[in-house]
């Protein structure tokens, strides 16, 4: 597996993702997290300003006419926003977070369903490869994603809230 920026070639594949990603949630108890989010034009924006990274597994889809290919090769199984930036919902926390240093952010992180097993901890981890301090938020009913987090070392901060009223957990990870 490779991690690489989304190109707009991508964008019907990275789509399909999140469509798999929101049936997926509604199934397993969390049917409010992205209802019909997040949008093209939002994906679009984070392809524009190189925030949006997809994982390829080169040794899989190859020859499968349905399965999501990139322009390069292989099959495209997840997609996830990452950015060493400031979060503006992240600067009020009912909680704390483990310092106030740089860190980098991940939001939208998804798979497809037939991925291979350990694929959303491997985007998580080439992240913190890229920045030893990382914070993400998710929904409460969002249950994988918080074994995720546990199972990956993160640490539970607190509670953040978006601009849309939308409440998130929050979680940090950092080298100490």
């Amino acid at each position: 597996m490779i991690i690489r920026k989304t190109i707009f070639e991508d964008i019907p594949a990275v789509m399909r993702i999140y469509e798999e990603a929101r049936a997926f949630m509604c199934e397993n108890g969390n049917p409010t997290q992205w209802k019909t989010a997040p949008p093209q034009k939002l994906i679009e924006r984070d392809i524009r300003e190189n925030k949006s990274y997809v994982c390829v597994d080169n040794n899989v889809g190859r020859g499968d006419p349905d399965a999501p290919q990139n322009i390069i090769s292989g099959k495209i199984i997840a997609v996830f926003y990452f950015a060493v930036e400031r979060e503006p919902a992240y600067e009020s926390i009912d909680g704390a977070w483990l310092d106030n240093k740089e860190s980098g952010v991940i939001h939208r992180i998804a798979k497809l369903r037939s991925a291979p097993k350990g694929v959303g901890a491997f985007c998580i981890n080439w992240c913190f490869e890229q920045c030893g301090n990382i914070k993400i938020d998710t929904h409460e009913n969002n249950a994988p994603m918080r074994k995720l987090l546990d199972n990956l070392g993160f640490s539970y901060c607190g509670v953040v809230q978006y601009p849309d009223g939308g409440v998130r957990i929050a979680f940090q990870k950092k080298i100490f």
